[in-house]
């Protein structure tokens, strides 16, 4: 009796295995154990890039007040605001752009790439000048962008600053629609050797 007893408990044991809902207990157990160590072993792949990836921080030569490199908006951004602004209006700004060509006299003013047509820059109160030779290279700007009526006296100035011929100046005669920037700082990347006022 001891031993039918053994052969019957051993039966429904072996038994308890093979029904239906003990098969998918295990099947459902299976499947997760699986899918726990494949998403372990995807965190580890995706740890490894982001270590490896570091930004270098960029130096930047400052002039007039402290700015900072974040929160800038795209040349194609602030063509955009100057395209709804109306002569008097203003909006503060912080943009990056490519330099066009600064006063050769003493690095009061810049032009600076807008696509369509160049932003004159000019430093607040006269305060600070720029390096005559960053034509070209790619700064940040911050202070107030605008559309002004530039004077006949005004172009001619800027004409007079830029070098132009005395027959280029004198072709002047109608004042301008012109997209205008008063900066209050202006960061220069830094190249190998620092930038001198030329």
């Amino acid at each position: 009796m001891v031993k039918k007893r053994k052969k019957i408990i051993k039966l429904q044991y072996i038994n308890s295995y093979s029904k239906p809902e003990n098969k998918m207990k295990k099947i459902v157990v299976l499947v997760a154990v699986m899918a726990f160590i494949v998403a372990c072993n995807t965190n580890k792949n995706t740890e490894k890039p982001i270590e490896e990836t570091t930004e270098a921080e960029m130096a930047y030569q400052s002039f007039g007040a402290p700015i900072s490199d974040e929160n800038i908006m795209s040349r194609e951004e602030l063509e955009e605001k100057y395209k709804s602004l109306q002569p008097g209006d203003s909006v503060r700004v912080k943009f990056k752009s490519e330099v066009k060509e600064v006063c050769q006299n003493k690095g009061c003013w810049m032009k600076m790439d807008m696509g369509s047509e160049d932003v004159m820059v000019r430093f607040k109160d006269y305060g600070f000048f720029v390096p005559k030779n960053i034509a070209g290279q790619e700064i940040i700007v911050e202070g107030y962008a605008f559309v002004e009526e530039m004077s006949v006296d005004d172009q001619k100035h800027f004409a007079e600053d830029a070098g132009e011929s005395p027959e280029e100046i004198s072709k002047i005669i109608t004042p301008k629609r012109t997209l205008s920037f008063v900066s209050s700082g202006v960061l220069i990347p830094e190249m190998e050797s620092p930038i001198e006022n030329k």
